[in-house]
């Protein structure tokens, strides 16, 4: 049973950082390129970040320098390291793994930036 299982969110205040979590299991995380999306209060689901199975890197511009995303393949987990947090990064986080035609979610993590 494959599982992806996102961690870390909660309140922030504006300027504070977070590091979301998302640890998987059932696949050989190996070869899976994950990325990070979010869902905001009464907007569509958007990317985030991507991380390639190589390691290569891609960030929305919304995003870009101040957000980070890794991967640890012997933990089969991917990080999303959040720094200067807006009001406006409030949302669900979710991550996904793909490989080919195989696709799958997790269940997100709620992020809420708020003074």
């Amino acid at each position: 049973q494959v599982q992806l299982v996102e961690s870390g969110g909660g309140l922030v205040q504006p300027g504070g950082s977070l590091r979301l979590s998302c640890a998987a299991s059932g696949i050989i995380f190996s070869i899976y390129s994950m990325g990070w999306y979010r869902q905001g209060p009464g907007k569509e689901r958007e990317w985030v970040a991507g991380i390639t199975s190589f390691g290569s890197t891609n960030y929305a511009d919304s995003v870009k320098s101040r957000f980070t995303i890794s991967r640890d393949n012997a933990k089969k987990t991917v990080y999303l390291q959040m720094n200067s947090l807006k009001p406006e990064d409030t949302a669900v986080y979710y991550c996904k793994g793909s490989q080919g035609t195989r696709v799958y979610w997790g269940q997100g993590t709620q992020v809420t930036v708020s003074s």
